[in-house]
């Protein structure tokens, strides 16, 4: 059995599986978040000891569901990219997880941008400069808490921080060091042309191996806790989009992988990174792969978190003053017209990653009038997410010269047809959606695999794992109707910008 642990932002999970990607056992906690400032409402953080608890707790259910710890053969351990702790060398930390959803970084943001900017950052390591990258994070600590910065040791993600909690060892993988705005996309290394910049001390960054490298085995403290066996090997993961792309077959050259969930990722796999740095002003990433000699480029947003604010919210106070079904409401939203009766949404309600980058972006509807329904608006909220996964699709495929066929699916989304659907019409490309429930951690299974010897490589292991699933067709009218209307949408973005910042004064 191979076990993955998953950090998300909604859930931690861990699921046993066999060698062929069956379940043996499962299970997940809620993502507790929590506020810890009165004066500061928004802040927004994960607490080390309660993420170590729920992971600790979700293993131990796990193993009691399997019965036997001893049959494990790997562990692998994958999640959100950006997060991160300084911690002492025994282990203490020092400060909570700063959430990808806290907005406190805008100051070292701005810093960033006019003292180091986005040319050099992107050309170094692949970033666009967002305010939440890990190295903001440094900087904001490092200013508002100097102690702690001065006591820090190492600074972990949160999957190394879950690992060290495992083995005891400070270490993480390309994928994730990708994230930190400190990191050597070429060479794969830490860069000390950015850490000097930064005047962040490349001392406190951990070692960096490639994913499903050894890292050590469950130690005694971490095997009573979690009740995994004492001595299980524990392997490099790798961010949670990426790791997501080896059940699916996602990892091969030139292939598009869209994942759906609290964020919405468009994701393509190339030898080589993009030498265009305007690309960074686009908010398009290139990031280390799991697998050594590839990278990913990709764009993202928030995109669940629309959709769950609109039922939540909005429909709820227009109609019964209770949550609406969801049924119900995507039901609504498939009666309603294409283009929604000429309302369109702008989805930027925690602000834009791609394909601008502005964390002062706002959510807008336009076109509403006195006969605008809900479902007009709800399918709205659908479109609006679409338009911008379009525009990072074209702009991906302008950085590598190529023309995408298929759109590979994954993530909670994909239960949504509808919604599906939409993304096939929108994008006028074929959308397969792999009979994979859990794509996230069974990637990181396979990569705990991989380093056990259990897989060759990932080509392997997508023969023993891969499964066949549904495909959605585009409607060719329907792609042409969306396509009229997309430099709408982008104006609708250049438009608002200026509000949003005027207002936000």
């Amino acid at each position: 059995m191979l076990l993955g642990i998953d950090l998300g932002s909604t859930s931690v999970k861990a699921v046993l599986y066999d060698t062929a990607g069956n379940a043996a056992a499962q299970d997940s906690t809620p993502m507790r978040r929590f506020h810890p400032s009165d004066v500061h409402p928004e802040w927004t953080v994960w607490e080390p000891a309660a993420l170590w608890d729920d992971v600790a707790a979700v293993c131990r259910n796990v193993i009691s569901a399997a019965g036997n710890a001893a049959v494990i053969k790997g562990i692998a351990v994958t999640g959100m990219g950006v997060d991160g702790l300084p911690m002492t060398d025994d282990g203490t930390a020092l400060y909570p997880l700063i959430s990808w959803l806290d907005p406190r970084t805008e100051h070292q943001y701005e810093w960033w941008m006019n003292n180091i900017g986005s040319e050099i950052t992107y050309r170094i390591g692949g970033n666009p400069v967002w305010a939440m990258n890990s190295a903001c994070r440094m900087l904001w600590i490092k200013e508002n808490e100097p102690d702690i910065f001065r006591r820090t040791y190492k600074w972990l993600l949160i999957e190394d921080f879950i690992n060290y909690r495992l083995t005891g060892r400070f270490a993480t993988d390309y994928s994730m060091a990708s994230y930190t705005m400190l990191f050597d996309k070429k060479r794969r290394c830490w860069s000390d042309e950015l850490s000097r910049l930064a005047d962040i001390p490349a001392a406190i960054l951990p070692e960096i191996l490639p994913s499903s490298s050894f890292l050590g085995t469950v130690t005694a403290a971490a095997a009573k806790k979690t009740a995994l066996k004492e001595g299980t090997p524990v392997y490099l993961g790798g961010n949670d989009h990426i790791c997501s792309s080896l059940p699916v077959g996602a990892f091969r050259e030139g292939c598009i992988m869209n994942i759906t969930g609290t964020w919405e990722t468009v994701c393509l796999v190339s030898p080589t990174p993009p030498e265009d740095t305007a690309l960074g002003e686009s908010g398009i990433m290139t990031q280390a792969n799991v697998l050594s000699d590839r990278y990913t480029i990709w764009g993202g947003n928030p995109a669940g978190e629309m959709i769950e604010w609109y039922r939540r919210s909005v429909a709820a106070a227009l109609e019964t003053k209770q949550t609406p079904d969801w049924d119900a409401l995507i039901a609504a939203a498939q009666e309603s017209p294409p283009g929604c009766g000429g309302v369109m949404f702008l989805p930027h309600l925690d602000g834009c990653k791609c394909p601008w980058v502005d964390p002062r972006s706002r959510g807008a509807f336009i076109g509403l009038n006195t006969r605008t329904s809900h479902s007009e608006m709800f399918r709205s909220v659908i479109e609006g997410l679409g338009y911008q996964i379009l525009t990072v699709i074209r702009l991906m495929e302008a950085s590598v010269q190529m023309q995408a066929a298929e759109l590979i699916a994954t993530g909670g989304g994909t239960r949504n047809r509808f919604w599906m659907q939409n993304k096939a019409d929108m994008t006028g490309l074929r959308v397969r959606i792999p009979a994979v429930g859990e794509a996230t951690v069974l990637g990181a299974a396979i990569l705990a695999g991989i380093g056990a010897g259990v897989y060759r490589d990932a080509e392997d292991a997508f023969v023993q794992v891969g499964r066949t699933g549904e495909t959605l067709e585009p409607n060719e009218k329907l792609t042409a109707f969306y396509n009229a209307r997309l430099p709408l949408f982008r104006s609708l973005y250049e438009a608002t910008a200026p509000l949003h910042r005027q207002n936000e004064g």
